[in-house]
């Protein structure tokens, strides 16, 4: 009985529910730490470690960061130590998790299958897409997101704020003094 009425809580939309923004300082923590773990895992050769990797994505993906502990570390811990938060839309931040999830899936499936060259390779280019959203903000699933929106595979009702995300310009900060005559 206490086991479906786990299983109940977990299906509930409540639990599963996907934030509308995320921290872009808790996803850049997040980042580094996926990166540095797979570094680890590519330099020692323990692949066991993109299971946990893995899983992190998929919980991110599924109930952004409730279900992860990285991402709870990150959001809760990590990222208000660093300043005040930066909101970005999390459409975007959610697929980049999907494509986390799918590359770090298919390098698990491939290490237990013997085949470490293909994990090494998916782990690498996983480890390097981390590192450019740790290091320089720059979030490669989210530009495919933007893509995939400006081809009109994505309906600009998912994310309107990310319909023009390649030509969105810094808004100038105004001053009131300057409006005055």
């Amino acid at each position: 009985m206490r086991c479906a009425r786990a299983l109940a809580a977990v299906r509930s939309a409540s639990v599963l529910a996907y934030p509308q923004t995320l921290n872009e300082k808790a996803s850049r923590v997040i980042g580094g730490v996926v990166a540095v773990t797979l570094l680890i895992a590519l330099l020692t050769r323990a692949h066991w470690l993109a299971v946990p990797v893995a899983y992190g994505y998929w919980a991110r993906v599924l109930a952004g960061p409730k279900l992860s502990p990285l991402g709870r570390l990150a959001t809760d811990v990590i990222a208000p130590r660093l300043g005040a938060p930066k909101p970005v839309s999390a459409p975007p931040k959610r697929f980049a998790q999907g494509m986390g999830a799918a590359f770090a899936t298919v390098g698990v499936v491939a290490w237990l299958l013997g085949a470490l060259t293909v994990a090494d390779v998916l782990l690498a280019m996983l480890a390097v897409a981390a590192t450019l959203e740790s290091v320089f903000a720059f979030c490669i699933g989210c530009k495919v997101f933007g893509l995939l929106m400006r081809a009109g595979f994505v309906p600009d009702e998912v994310c309107a704020e990310c319909a023009d995300i390649w030509s969105r310009a810094p808004r100038p900060v105004t001053d009131e003094r300057s409006t005055r005559v």
